[in-house]
Formats: C-alpha cells, sequence, structure tokens
C-alpha cells in the first residue's frame, strides 16, 4: 500500500522511479479505512535527503500511512531554503495538539556539543516529554536516540577514541522480538558516530536488540517509553557514507576511509548496499506492530484507554 506525502514534495519523483506507490489525496479519501498518522522529525541539515530516505522505507507496508515532514520551531536552517521549509513542513509548535501512531526522530549533526549547549534543546526536551503524551510510538536515531536515552533514562553517552565509520556485522540478540522478526542472525549495518553510550547505564527498562563487539550498541527497545533507539543508520542509502567521506576530507578533516563500504577498499568504485533488505524489513515490523496495537480511535493514544 501507498504513503500519502505532499504532491509536489521533491522526494515523491525519487520514491515514485524506485517503484514506491505514492498515493495522491484524491485517491487516499475514498479508501474506507483509518490511515495511519506518522510525523517525521526531521534534524538533518540535508532535509530532502533525509526525507527520501525515511519516506522509502515507511512506504515499504501494505498500510495507508499519512506521513508529516516536522521540523523544530527555534532553529533557522542553513542548508534548506525557507521557501520548501514552509511549503513541506510543519513546526512542532504546529502539530504539538495532534495525535500519531508513529513518531521519527532523525539524527542530527552535533555530537560534538553537550545536550545542554544544544540552541534547541529546550525544544527537544518538550517535544520527547510530548511523545508520552501524542505518540502510540516513537523511533529515535542516532543523536535522537542519545538525546532520549539521557533524558527518559539517564543513559551515559562518551567519546569513543576514533570515529566508528563504515559498514560493520551486528548481532541480532532476539530474533523473536516484534521488531525483528525475519531478521538474520546477524547483519551489516551502516555507522557513523564519534560517541557511544554507557551500557553500564542501562536500566532494566531497556532491552539491546541488536548488538556489535566492534562498535558497541545498535538498537534498544523501551518497555516504559514506547520507544526504540536505533543508534546507527539502516536508513542510510549505499552513498551516505561515501558522500560524508568526500565532504570531510573536502573540509581538511582527516577522516579514514570507511572500513568495509567501498569494494576492494577503492573510493573511485560505487558501494554495495549490504543492508537495504533488514531497514526494510525493520520499518515494515516496527509500522505492523503499531498498527496492531494503537487505538482506533486517534484521540485515544498516548493516554492509556485502549
Amino acid at each position: 500500500m501507498p504513503i500519502r506525502i505532499p504532491d509536489l514534495l521533491p522526494a515523491r519523483r525519487t520514491l515514485e522511479d524506485e517503484g514506491v506507490v505514492v498515493m495522491d489525496q484524491t485517491r487516499s479519501i475514498r479508501q474506507d479505512i483509518r490511515p495511519l498518522q506518522f510525523g517525521l522529525l526531521n534534524l538533518m541539515p540535508n532535509k530532502q535527503r533525509t526525507e527520501t530516505q525515511f519516506a522509502r522505507l515507511i512506504a515499504s507496508t501494505p498500510l495507508q500511512i499519512d506521513l508529516t515532514l516536522v521540523r523544530v520551531s527555534d532553529h533557522q536552517s542553513k542548508n534548506t531554503p525557507e521557501d520548501y521549509l514552509q511549503s513541506f513542513y510543519s513546526t512542532w509548535e504546529e502539530v504539538k495538539t495532534r495525535k500519531f501512531d508513529g513518531f521519527v526522530v532523525t539524527g542530527a549533526p552535533i555530537a560534538n556539543l553537550p545536550f545542554e549547549d544544544v540552541r534547541y534543546w529546550p525544544e527537544m526536551l518538550e517535544i520527547m516529554d510530548w511523545t508520552q503524551t501524542n505518540v502510540h510510538h516513537t523511533l529515535f536515531i542516532c543523536w535522537g536516540a542519545q538525546a532520549a536515552l539521557h533524558h527518559f533514562h539517564g543513559v551515559e553517552r562518551y567519546r569513543m577514541d576514533a570515529k566508528a565509520f563504515g559498514v560493520f556485522r551486528h548481532k541480532v540478540l532476539d530474533t523473536r522480538h516484534p521488531f525483528l522478526r525475519g531478521f538474520s542472525d546477524d547483519l551489516a549495518v551502516p555507522v557513523s558516530r564519534y560517541n557511544d553510550i554507557d551500557r553500564t547505564t542501562l536500566g532494566a527498562d531497556l532491552d539491546i536488540l541488536i548488538d556489535s563487539a566492534e562498535v558497541g550498541i545498535c538498537m534498544l527497545d523501551d518497555r516504559k517509553y514506547r520507544a526504540a533507539y536505533m543508534l546507527n543508520h539502516l536508513e542510510y542509502d549505499n552513498t551516505s557514507l561515501a558522500d560524508e567521506y568526500k565532504r570531510d576530507l573536502e573540509s581538511g578533516l582527516d577522516t579514514p576511509l570507511p572500513l568495509n563500504l567501498f569494494p576492494d577498499n577503492d573510493p573511485a568504485k560505487t558501494p554495495e548496499n549490504r543492508w537495504r533488505s533488514h531497514a526494510h524489513l525493520l520499518f515494515q515490523n516496527w509500522i505492523n506492530e503499531i498498527y496492531q496495537t494503537t487505538p482506533y480511535d486517534l484521540a485515544k493514544v498516548g493516554t492509556g484507554e485502549w
């Protein structure tokens, strides 16, 4: 089934070219079902690329989903034109009275800053608390995951000796978990981060779902706060890490070649995507679990009345 996004959103053509079914508003209103309401809080500078990556995965389901693109109110984007944001994005202030079945909070390229020094941190605190009253289930990604773990559970993070950068094998610890149905026992996952979380500070409410002896925890489930935390980037396309590597070099950074990405470790060769199937399966499972458990009456989301 299709995903419903704004008709003129540039991601639409990309998704249609890939064979993803995108529904227009006229067709959607003829279907006698309640579409799932999903929000994407996009904290990344390249908003078009990020929204395309997540829309591609959210669309990999037999359910109709209305996707609302959201940005923080207290932040001026340097990389995305304001008219684009005005056309396709709502601020959190504009959506905070709404209810959502599912909500995604992306990463942000601010790994070197303490959480409290991030300019929009006060709004992030409000958003994270808001997910407990207005969202059925939330998926936090990378920096967003570290921020939520810190806020909800006091989980500490620390700076690693070197940037974890490349594609690494990870172990699935619970193949019976609803989010991981059909997963292989291990999988390749793109990783790009300077920080790791201190697993000694994890509480009993957190279950590690995917782990790596080489680069640390990848995904956790949070029963108490109806959330999942993905510390890495299954949503990446095959050139995301390669483009980041080139940007770092152009900026004068001494970034090493991302591990296990380029064929024959040759950056002139196009990387192969070895995680796409698991990315789609994760989102299919996550959305299916939301569909099975969210109340039909959207007003009851977050109230505990279902």
